[in-house]
């Protein structure tokens, strides 16, 4: 890629020297892979879907394999006992087996089920239109032979959790009361260590969706330089023998400009290129003019506008004057530059004042007459571009956009621009219609980052219900083998507050060992996710503070069950029952 580049550069600057006329507004050949073409900006939307459903798959696995060591920690007799009357260790292996892939086959039909509509959903958060072949999206031969397989691995792994824990020395204990205990102490070490894998995995999916939210929120309300409320934008264009001359081009903008003005509650109107936050296309070079050039190109985004632009948009301007109406091609030309372009190409020098020119015209001197606050003309997660502004009548476009300001409600302007310019001309068409607010909210960014949210969301949801529930499971489950244990102690005088320091110690361990492990985990996800977030630093210590907090939280609430009950065993009856 490195080689094609600089050679299809060379290619494309001879061609300008070879032929200047055709090649004066090229600002250059840049080469991407097809691959990234065709997927775009979904890419990164796909890489968080599969990461987060690698985690809550690995989340399922650790559930379903703590539930399946306390269920084998209940059926030690029965296996002791059904070795004792003959079975065999390749008899037993089967009824696993076959236990095993029934549990699995059950949970992946369901799973299929909510996979099928889960794709229909994701096909709703993508551009469909630029992708087509997301419209085939769907359960197919591939993904149910992918689905099959998970299955069988995990009825395979199922089915060996029971096996490897069935030795012949735990048979012959089996049979035994006292191995009871062990057992039970056996299965708590376990099935403490897979909660503890439990609630890192929960906590790493948790802190990625509190991030992607904050860095969705953080690219909704960055400053584009501009006041987006109750501004609306439409792209006008028409056959290309409408409107030839240049003349015809600026008697349409100012009829348009004059009868859109003329609508109830428009306060005011301009004439651009295209509408902010878009692509950053319409490039092209200039030199000041008295310097001295060594053969830099000072590349900069090129945008005519009405002389209302600025304050439809409500752009500031720092210094010196905006466009007047009067300027058209038969008065001198100016030009307004953003505050990048001053900082960049001017430093300390002050270009008001000062003459500039095309690279590919030196009769093209303009004047610089004012600098304006940088207005978001690119992407918005793009750094703002040198843009230089030239007053619409002196410089006419083929085709332009229309931006609206209004007193009223937007969606109603949005419904009145496009019959107004039908009224105007029938054979100019109008798309993208919409407000300024929706142009941002549905920018590639902006769909890119509320996907991911959505997704990592919904999975740190799921993620975080199982988490408790498994840790729940495990603090339960060793209330109920300790029930002899506590009722001794409440006989020899324990009060209920050291039954239930007892049980939530027990807890907090298990919490503190998954937070440990999830902060770990979480700061390598935000390395790897890096492109996803916008304004989010690796070490976000108040969103792990907060993560940290609702999981302890809700490990205390879900363990204060199983500890309330503990408190209230009757010594009589646990010893009885024992």
């Amino acid at each position: 890629m490195d080689t094609a580049s600089v050679e299809m550069r060379l290619i494309a600057q001879q061609l300008q020297k070879q032929y200047p006329d055709s090649n004066r507004e090229v600002g250059g050949v840049s080469l991407v892979r097809l691959r990234d073409v065709v997927v775009g900006d979904v890419r990164p939307i796909l890489l968080v879907l599969l990461s987060g459903a690698v985690v809550l798959l690995l989340i399922a696995y650790t559930n379903v394999v703590t539930l399946l060591l306390a269920r084998f920690d209940s059926r030690r007799r029965e296996i002791a006992l059904r070795s004792s009357l003959g079975a065999t260790s390749g008899r037993l292996f089967r009824q696993f087996v076959v236990e095993s892939l029934t549990l699995a086959a059950a949970g992946s039909s369901l799973g299929l089920i909510f996979a099928h509509v889960g794709m229909r959903i994701m096909a709703r958060l993508v551009p469909i239109d630029s992708m087509p072949y997301l419209r085939t999206l769907g359960l197919n031969l591939q993904t149910l032979s992918f689905a099959c397989v998970l299955a069988l691995l995990a009825g395979i792994l199922f089915s060996l959790i029971p096996t490897v824990h069935m030795t012949l020395s735990e048979r012959a204990e089996g049979l035994k009361e006292a191995s009871r205990g062990n057992a039970s102490l056996s299965w708590r070490r376990i099935g403490a260590k897979l909660v503890v894998v439990e609630v890192a995995l929960a906590m790493v999916l948790m802190t990625g969706a509190v991030l992607l939210g904050r860095s969705l929120y953080s690219l909704l309300h960055i400053d584009t330089g501009m006041r987006p409320e109750q501004l609306v934008s439409a792209a006008l264009h028409w056959p290309p023998t409408r409107y030839s001359s240049d003349e015809e081009k600026c008697a349409l903008a100012r009829r348009i400009v004059r009868e859109t003005s003329a609508l109830p509650g428009v306060t005011s109107v301009a004439i651009s290129l295209t509408p902010p936050v878009g692509f950053a296309w319409g490039t092209t070079s200039f030199r000041v003019v008295g310097r001295r050039n060594d053969g830099e190109r000072n590349e900069v985004l090129k945008r005519e506008v009405s002389p209302g632009y600025f304050k439809t948009v409500q752009a500031r301007l720092i210094r010196g004057r905006a466009f007047d109406e009067t300027e058209d091609a038969s008065k001198p030309r100016v030009a307004i530059i953003n505050r990048s372009l001053a900082r960049k190409y001017f430093g300390d020098e002050d270009p008001i004042g000062r003459q500039i020119r095309f690279d590919w015209s030196p009769d093209s001197r303009m004047e610089v007459v004012g600098i304006v606050n940088d207005i978001k003309e690119g992407q918005l997660v793009d750094a703002n571009l040198p843009t230089l502004y030239l007053p619409f009548y002196q410089n006419p476009v083929a085709w332009f956009a229309v931006l609206v300001r209004t007193s009223l409600n937007e969606q109603s302007m949005v419904r009145t621009i496009p019959t107004l310019i039908h009224q105007i001309d029938p054979d100019i068409s109008v798309h993208d219609a919409v407000t300024m607010t929706e142009r941002i909210h549905n920018s590639p960014a902006a769909y890119l980052h509320f996907s991911s949210a959505w997704l990592v969301g919904t999975f740190a949801s799921v993620a975080f219900v199982l988490g408790i529930v498994g840790l729940y499971g495990v603090v339960a489950y060793s209330v109920g083998h300790r029930t002899r244990e506590i009722g001794v102690r409440i006989a020899l005088g324990a009060e209920p507050s050291f039954v239930y320091r007892l049980i939530l110690k027990e807890a907090a361990g298990l919490v503190a060992g998954g937070t440990v492990l999830g902060i770990a985990g979480s700061v390598a996800a935000v390395t790897f996710l890096r492109r996803l977030f916008y304004g989010i630093r690796d070490w976000e210590v108040p969103t792990f503070a907060v993560v940290v907090s609702v999981l302890t939280l809700a490990a205390l609430v879900a363990s204060y069950i199983p500890a309330r009950r503990a408190a209230s065993v009757n010594p009589v009856d646990a010893l009885r029952s024992e």
